[in-house]
C-alpha cells in the first residue's frame, strides 16, 4: 500500500468477509443511560484502569494530548463518561525549541465530559450514513457509476469509478489535493473535477477525495447541502444537538497551524476546522468539518447497535446497518487492531480522525467506545494509535472478565 496523508486514519488492507454474530442490541431502542459497569455486564476493574491509563495519557511535559475524554457502555448503558486534562493549554508552538508555550494556569481551559472536538475523519462516518440513507431508500445505487450522478466530473467519469468504490477508499484516487492553494471555488472545482484514479478501480487508497466526491454526488443527487443532510437525516432525529459543521467557539484547541508543518498559515485554531481542504471548501466537507462531543457520538454508537433506531428515532433499517458494517465496510473500518485492539476480530467497526478522535463500536459484544483527544495541539505529531488500541482492549477484557 502506497504512504497516506493522514498515517493515523489509514484502514490498513481491506480484509475478506467473515460471517456476522447477531448484534446484542438489535432488539432494543432504548436511550442510554448512565449505570454500573455490573449492570451492563463489563468488569469495573477493567474499567477503571481504562480510566486510570487515558487520565496518565493528559500527564508530563510532553503528554500524548494535552486533554482527553472517553465514553464507553455496553447496550443501552453508559458504565464510563470521564474528562482528563484541557481542552486549551498552550496559546502557540515554539519551533525553536518543539515545545508548546504554556498558557498560565488561569488562562487554561479544563476539559470536561461536554467538550466539543473537531471530529476530522470521523465526519466520514455521517456522510457514509448519509449515503447509505439514498440507498435504502432507491434513489442511489451502491453499485451505479459516480459518472451517472455526476457527468461533469470526466475523470472519474471516465474510469468507470462506483458509488461503492468511494464508500470503501478502492476508486483508485489519490489520498489528497491541495484544494487550499486554489484562488477560489472555480478553480477548486476544476481541479477535482479533473481529477483521475492514480490506479485501477479496484485499488486501495485512503482518500479524502473519495468523500468529496461522494459530497458532490449527495447534493446534486438531493438538491440539498451535506451539513442539511447530516442535520436532518441523523443530528436532529437523534437528539444530538452537539454535533454540527463549524465554527465550534468552545471546543477543544487543535493547532498553532503555520508553515512548514502545516499546509496553512492560520495560528492557533479553536472552534474552527483544522483541516485545511474542508476550511478551503467552508467548512463543511464529506472528509471532515464536524464538531461534536462524546456523548453525542455515544448515541450514535448505540443507534448503529441498535440496528439504526434510538428511541422512537429510526435512520437506517436493519438490513442497511448490516450493509454498512459488513466488512469492509462502508465509510467504517472493520476489525482493524490497530486502533482497536482486542475489539477487533469478529465485526468491530469504526474510524479515526487526525485531530486526535475515534470511535468503535462491535456488535459482537454491544459494545462502544468514544475517545477523543486534541493530539495535535499544539501541533501535529508522528501517529501513535497505540493508546486507542490500549483503551479498546481494556473494554473488551471487561466484557470477558465480567
Amino acid at each position: 500500500m502506497p504512504p497516506l496523508e493522514h498515517p493515523c486514519e489509514r484502514w490498513g488492507p481491506v480484509l475478506p468477509a467473515r460471517s456476522r454474530e447477531p448484534r446484542g442490541g438489535e432488539l432494543s431502542t432504548s436511550k442510554l443511560r448512565p449505570g454500573t459497569p455490573e449492570r451492563a455486564g463489563l468488569d469495573p476493574g477493567e474499567l477503571k484502569r481504562l480510566v486510570h491509563e487515558v487520565q496518565e495519557l493528559t500527564t508530563g511535559d510532553r503528554p500524548w494530548a494535552p486533554g482527553a475524554v472517553v465514553v464507553a457502555g455496553r447496550g443501552p448503558v453508559i458504565t464510563v463518561a470521564e474528562a482528563a486534562g484541557w481542552a486549551v493549554r498552550y496559546s502557540a508552538h515554539d519551533p525553536a525549541t518543539d515545545r508548546g508555550v504554556e498558557l498560565p494556569p488561569e488562562r487554561r481551559v479544563p476539559m470536561t465530559v461536554g467538550t466539543p472536538f473537531d471530529l476530522a475523519s470521523l465526519t466520514k462516518l455521517f456522510t457514509a450514513v448519509a449515503a447509505v440513507q439514498q440507498i435504502e431508500r432507491g434513489t442511489l445505487g451502491i453499485d451505479a457509476r459516480v459518472g451517472a450522478y455526476l457527468p461533469d466530473f470526466g475523470a472519474a467519469a471516465r474510469h468507470g469509478v462506483t458509488v461503492r468504490q468511494l464508500l470503501t477508499h478502492t476508486s483508485g484516487l489519490r489520498p489528497d489535493l491541495p484544494l487550499y492553494d486554489c484562488p477560489d471555488d472555480a478553480s477548486r472545482s476544476a481541479l477535482l473535477r479533473a481529477e483521475a484514479p492514480v490506479g485501477p478501480p479496484g485499488t486501495y487508497v485512503y482518500s479524502d477525495l473519495n468523500f468529496l466526491l461522494l459530497q458532490h454526488l449527495l447534493e446534486r443527487l438531493t438538491g440539498r447541502g451535506l451539513d442539511v443532510l447530516v442535520r436532518d437525516g441523523i443530528t436532529r432525529p437523534l437528539g444530538m444537538t452537539a454535533t454540527r459543521f463549524g465554527p465550534c467557539p468552545g471546543a477543544a484547541a487543535t493547532e498553532d497551524q503555520r508553515r512548514p508543518w502545516a499546509k496553512a498559515d492560520r495560528g492557533m485554531l479553536r472552534g474552527e476546522v483544522h483541516d485545511e481542504n474542508a476550511r478551503a471548501l467552508g467548512g463543511v466537507a464529506g472528509h471532515a468539518g464536524l464538531f461534536s462531543t462524546g456523548r453525542d457520538l455515544a448515541v450514535f454508537c448505540r443507534t448503529l447497535l441498535a440496528g439504526g433506531a434510538y428511541g422512537p428515532a429510526r435512520i437506517l433499517g436493519t438490513d442497511f446497518v448490516e450493509l454498512l458494517l459488513t466488512p469492509p465496510g462502508l465509510g467504517f473500518a472493520v476489525d482493524q487492531p490497530w486502533f482497536m485492539g482486542e475489539l477487533a476480530g469478529r465485526g468491530a467497526a469504526g474510524h479515526t480522525g487526525f485531530t486526535g478522535t475515534s470511535l468503535v463500536l462491535d456488535p459482537a459484544t454491544d459494545t462502544f467506545l468514544v475517545l477523543l483527544a486534541n493530539t495535535v495541539h499544539p501541533r501535529r505529531r508522528p501517529p501513535d494509535s497505540g493508546p486507542r488500541a490500549a483503551a479498546a482492549t481494556r473494554l473488551a477484557r471487561a466484557v470477558r472478565a465480567a
